[in-house]
């Protein structure tokens, strides 16, 4: 399997975080393909090419789910930037999301 896909989970209510918009990007900020994370909180194909080796960039529309959920929060967009090293496999970018905070790791 190769590709990428992410998963955005709402921490302060322990749910999937539904309909937000995710953009995939180059190096050069260039939109590659976008999607909407789904009823469980994910895309599971933003990109279901092979990424070529290089920099890219996976930004959250953040602000918009919040302004949605009547939520105040402090980050508008999160902007994850990763390397790929290896076209023949899957990228996992997860986020977990909360007003004021967010992490992330490469999934599996």
């Amino acid at each position: 399997m190769t590709g990428l896909s992410t998963h955005v989970l709402d921490a302060t209510s322990g749910a999937p975080a539904v309909g937000v918009e995710v953009s995939l990007q180059d190096a050069s900020g260039t939109e590659l393909s976008s999607g909407q994370t789904d009823s469980d909180g994910r895309i599971g194909e933003i990109n279901p090419e092979p990424l070529v080796p290089g920099i890219y960039h996976l930004v959250f529309d953040t602000g918009n789910w919040f302004s949605d959920n009547d939520i105040k929060a402090f980050y508008p967009e999160i902007d994850i930037c990763f390397e790929v090293d290896d076209a023949d496999r899957h990228y996992h970018v997860p986020v977990l999301l909360s007003p004021f905070a967010y992490s992330t790791y490469r999934g599996s």
